[in-house]
């Protein structure tokens, strides 16, 4: 059985280090990079092409979720699982918007971060319980009042953007959406920019939440 394969990127050494010490006990874990910023951690994926990335948030020249936003671009990107010590609205909203797939903490324990990397690798989204009660918070959030009804917005829609709709929702990024249904990816940023303006929302992550809330997820 293949090991995954993890690279670190984290600005402080002493961090790296133990990292790659406990996660080296683990037979089913392979270190094999570290990165000392969010800059030199995308270069180092693009070359060693690892399985899931281990990303800090604050770090210096690149941070962790323009890090995370450019790792998403690469051709067949790794699954990205923040680490960080950082729990604000302005940090995890934004990293999950960028393509991580998962958002820890740092005090999470040797053994169920290693546990973590495994599922984070198999698909499953890996949120501190934090995380989980922030995001729960947004989709039980009364919605703004809108002079138009949901149903209309959503009839809006057109069939494909129903389909790149529940794929955001899912937490695809636009290459990955442009993959699944054979189109390109600036078709899929066009019928991305369309979908938040019929559905008058800012981002993606407030579209997902719109699906949720409407029950247009797959």
């Amino acid at each position: 059985m293949s090991k995954v394969r993890v690279v670190i990127i984290d600005d402080h050494a002493m961090v790296r280090q133990g990292l790659r010490a406990f996660l080296g006990l683990n037979e089913s874990l392979e270190v094999v990079g570290e990165a000392s910023n969010g800059e030199e951690g995308v270069v180092l994926v693009s070359k060693v092409k690892p399985d899931v990335a281990l990303m800090d948030l604050i770090m210096p020249v690149m941070n962790g979720i323009e890090a995370t936003r450019a790792i998403q671009e690469l051709e067949n990107p790794p699954k990205v699982l923040v680490l960080t010590s950082f729990i604000e609205d302005d940090k995890v909203f934004p990293a999950l918007e960028a393509g991580a797939h998962g958002y820890l903490l740092k005090d999470i324990s040797p053994d169920a971060l290693a546990q973590a990397i495994l599922a984070t690798h198999r698909g499953d989204a890996q949120l501190h319980p934090q995380v989980t009660k922030k995001l729960m918070k947004q989709v039980l959030k009364p919605a703004k009042p809108s002079k138009t009804p949901a149903s209309q917005h959503v009839d809006t829609l057109t069939h494909r953007e129903l389909e790149v709709l529940g794929l955001i929702s899912q937490g695809f990024n636009n290459k990955k959406i442009a993959k699944e249904l054979h189109i390109s990816l600036k078709t899929v940023k066009t019928h991305v920019s369309s979908i938040l303006a019929k559905l008058d929302v800012e981002d993606r992550t407030q579209a997902a939440i719109y699906a949720i809330k409407h029950g247009l997820t797959p």
